[in-house]
């Protein structure tokens, strides 16, 4: 597809179409009247052309570029076409487009060496739209491109970021067998490889039968742009085994992607080739090798090098620092900054960029905004890496109007700014803002890379916009980027949080490769979305495929394992904790008291609290929730009373706790005294499962029009959660005019939710309405409600097994299904009458026994 400004240039064409042709004819007049004069004279003119040639880069020959062109005029010998040919192409090495315009319109312009002269002029001037309208000019005038139209087309296609149109001229060149020309080639490995179509840019390079160093430089320098360390590292192999040999600027590549990925063991090995090579005292590759040394954490190594060095300059410096701040060192960049200052190295863009996040971590926003004032006041250079720092520490500040400020400064603007805009905003929350920056970003012409697909895509999920999330999926798969580490990580969460864990999972296996961020993400996926048994199956992979466990990755395992309150896996996880030295990471030892308490073993989730160093609200509010869960109402009020003590201030998830464990033991008014203290005292707004607890702790004590006066009190309306609370309170005392009040306003707000007809049928089965419950699941067919089944774990010799209603998928169904069939005759033996037939009904509907299940339901019918 054409760009907008080459389609307006065709519109400009056709009307200029024309004049061109007009003043093609006049030339072809004026050169058939001319004859050729003296041919020593041409000889000679052609020397002197062909010296010019060679001394082109002196801004003093146009002069005499004009003299040679006179007399060729003037001998009559501007039908040759050689000859005209080479004056235009030296006007145009001399930037005089004008004057080679003119020429060109008089020429006969049957070959392509003139049309490829002016496409070469325009190109050089960065009319790159003008450079296209005369390719298309050319094939519109049946002059056939040569192998020299092509590499400045191209260039031009990349000038405008336009890689649809360089496709379609990329297979025109194929198609005249130019593709395997080395420039030709060279051009479209650049554009491809620059604008992120690295797979593209393979194909051609290995089409090529001859393949320079440079050629070598500039695919490792796309491998290198878009962070895919595997294949550079392949390229730089399959390079030395070839016959071009690594220079400065290969090593210099491939350090650059060591240090970007913190690939140490591979930046000391190419260390040594580069002493093999002689190389090590290029200022290019040392300073290189600094940086590579700094960013993988090896400071010691760095500053031996750094001190070896014969000349340091502020590249030197810059590598350095960013090593310092990179590896969490902010309190020693300070000093290393004035040492800069002190030898009389001028701090540029680069070095504010990567000194001012040390500020942010070290001290506060006003530090910043200080150094801010002083790059205004000496006029640093203001460019793309600057003002991207900036906007990424305002953004971390919170100072989200100042970051937008600084992106609409000036015209400075390239994908990296729009990737920190896009980043700010999703860190703070604006998830809309950051999708219009990338829709802007598109919209201005610009190629989104990695890192801004990696940006854009938790906005996505954070809005669970999963079209969206899909298009830029498959916006990825046509850039083969979906291998890239931090993008595939992005992708997995985006489906897992828009509700679509299998797709995040399908998408996760057919990964490549997988670093932590990846494993955690899909752990906490399943974690998070109801599947556990899967969460833990994959922490073991996790483990066997070699990737290190981190505080996320145990914490999320952790939680999986207290939801199946499966004690023994969490006691091995508990033993992994020991072994990595996570024993006293706050939230790691928050999520083993989590799964302690779960599991049942207060005791040991109380072993494990007292044992952490650094309590913070989450541990807090872990083993209070612990306390109340296990219906310890009193200690739980106690460590509350503790934890205010310690210097802990109390959040709202502290209050849930403490009014659900208040709740559960009837102690109506202290959760009434800790609700208003939330309130008045600590100043925490009450949030709907705040209300939900209260309205919980007055239904659970039978206070049914306290409760219901406490929804219509709310300063929100209630949601199903609440209005759910208020049912299972109702059923409980057998209130069935508030049930159907309740039910009424659920069926509205959550129609397909199955729990809440469940409870209102239970509530008429309780009452003995059974024409009610059945009127109930009737209702539930014709909405095709259907009841999710309920879950059940049993630990039986350190194995987990799992139960569902009418489940036939667990090896020993048949035997489990003969003995429930045993105890249900033995179940009617001992009770009589319409209660045991009731609860016959209910234990057949749940095991999905439909013998048994018809008879019950007869019985109900004819009572």
């Amino acid at each position: 597809m054409l760009s907008q400004n080459l389609c307006s240039m065709f519109r400009l064409a056709i009307s200029r179409s024309k004049f061109m042709h007009t003043a093609t004819n006049i030339g072809n007049n004026v050169i058939s009247k001319s004859h050729l004069l003296a041919p020593e004279t041409q000889d000679s003119l052609t020397t002197h052309l062909e010296y010019l040639f060679r001394a082109c880069s002196d801004a003093s020959l146009l002069q005499q570029v004009r003299q040679v062109h006179t007399q060729v005029v003037v001998g009559g010998m501007n039908d040759i076409c050689s000859l005209s040919s080479r004056i235009l192409g030296l006007y145009v090495l001399c930037v005089r487009i004008k004057d080679a315009g003119n020429l060109f319109f008089r020429l006969e312009l049957c070959h392509a060496l003139p049309w490829n002269w002016m496409i070469r002029g325009l190109y050089m001037l960065e009319w790159f739209d003008f450079a296209l309208l005369f390719y298309f000019k050319m094939l519109g005038s049946k002059v056939s491109p040569d192998k020299y139209t092509f590499p400045y087309v191209i260039k031009a296609c990349g000038g405008l970021n336009n890689v649809p149109l360089c496709m379609v001229i990329h297979n025109m060149a194929r198609l005249m067998g130019f593709h395997v020309d080395l420039f030709v080639g060279s051009a479209l490995i650049k554009l491809y490889a620059d604008n992120g179509y690295i797979h593209d840019a393979r194909l051609v390079f290995d089409e090529l039968p001859q393949r320079d160093t440079i050629l070598w430089n500039v695919m490792l320098h796309g491998y290198v742009k878009i962070g895919d360390f595997e294949n550079a590292i392949g390229t730089f192999r399959d390079m030395r085994t070839s016959y071009s040999r690594p220079n400065s600027v290969t090593y210099t590549c491939i350090l650059s992607i060591c240090a970007m990925k913190g690939k140490f063991c591979v930046g000391t090995q190419l260390h040594g080739l580069v002493i093999g090579s002689g190389f090590e005292f290029d200022p290019q590759v040392a300073n290189t090798l600094v940086a590579m040394y700094s960013k993988c954490g090896n400071l010691l190594d760095a500053h031996k090098l750094f001190n070896t060095m014969s000349q340091t300059d502020i590249v030197s410096w810059n590598g350095l620092m960013a090593g310092y701040v990179q590896n969490g060192f902010s309190d020693e960049a300070a000093p290393l900054f004035n040492a800069m200052i002190s030898a009389g190295v001028k701090p540029d863009a680069v070095t504010f960029a990567s000194f001012l996040p040390s500020l942010l971590k070290s001290g506060s926003l006003k530090h910043c905004k200080e150094v801010h004032g002083y790059i205004v006041r000496h006029r640093v250079p203001f460019d793309v890496y600057l003002k991207s720092a900036l906007i990424d520490i305002y953004f971390k500040g919170g100072d989200v109007k100042m970051a937008f400020k600084i992106f609409q400064l000036n015209t400075l603007v390239d994908v990296a700014v729009c990737t920190a805009m896009i980043s700010g905003y999703v860190l703070n929350g604006l998830n809309r803002d950051a999708i219009n920056i990338f829709r802007w970003l598109i919209k201005e012409g610009m190629v989104p890379n990695c890192l801004t697909m990696a940006s854009v895509l938790p906005a996505c999920a954070a809005m669970a916009a999963i079209k969206l999330g899909k298009e830029l999926h498959c916006d990825i798969l046509k850039k083969r980027l979906e291998n890239i580490v931090n993008v595939g990580s992005a992708i997995t969460d985006m489906y897992a949080k828009c509700g679509r864990v299998d797709l995040a999972y399908e998408f996760f296996r057919r990964m490549s490769q997988r670093d932590s961020v990846c494993w955690n993400s899909m752990l906490s996926s399943f974690s998070q979305n109801g599947k556990p048994e899967m969460a833990i199956d994959l922490f073991r992979q996790m483990g066997i495929s070699g990737a290190k466990y981190d505080t996320v990755s145990l914490s999320s395992a952790l939680s999986a394992a207290s939801n199946l309150s499966a004690l023994y896996y969490g006691k091995e996880m508990h033993a992994c904790v020991i072994r990595n030295a996570f024993s006293f990471d706050t939230f790691v030892a928050s999520a083993l008291i989590d799964m302690y308490s779960k599991c049942g073993k207060l005791a040991l989730a109380r072993c494990v609290f007292d044992l952490m160093d650094g309590k913070n609200e989450v541990s807090w509010n872990s083993i209070i929730a612990a306390y109340g869960n296990h219906g310890f109402p009193r200690e739980c009020l106690d460590l509350f009373h503790e934890m205010l003590g310690a210097g802990i201030h109390p959040d709202h998830v502290t209050f849930l706790v403490i009014l659900s464990a208040c709740g559960h033991a009837g102690l109506v008014d202290e959760g009434i005294h800790y609700f208003r203290r939330m309130t008045t005292e600590y100043g925490i707004s009450a949030r709907m499962e705040h209300y939900a607890c209260m309205v919980d702790l007055y239904g659970r004590a039978g206070r049914l029009h306290e409760a219901f006066d406490t929804m219509k009190s709310m300063p929100f309306t209630p949601d199903a959660g609440v209005w759910g609370t208020l049912l299972g309170a109702c059923r409980l005392h057998g209130n069935v005019d508030l049930a159907k009040l309740a039910s009424r306003h659920l069926v509205d707000l959550d129609p397909k939710n199955s729990g809440y007809y469940v409870l209102l049928s239970n509530v008429h089965a309780d009452a003995g309405e059974w024409a009610s419950v059945l009127k109930i699941r009737s209702l539930m067919k014709e909405k095709g409600v259907q009841k999710i089944p309920g879950y059940s774990w049993i630990d039986v010799n350190g194995g987990t097994h799992m139960f569902s209603a009418a489940d036939g998928n667990h090896p020993k169904s048949v035997e489990i299904y003969l003995i429930l069939k045993s105890l249900l005759p033995e179940l009617r033996k001992q009770v009589d009458g319409e209660e045991v037939t009731s609860t016959v009904y209910k234990f057949c509907i749940y095991f999905g026994d439909e013998a048994f299940h018809k008879q019950a339901k007869q019985e109900i019918e004819h009572n």
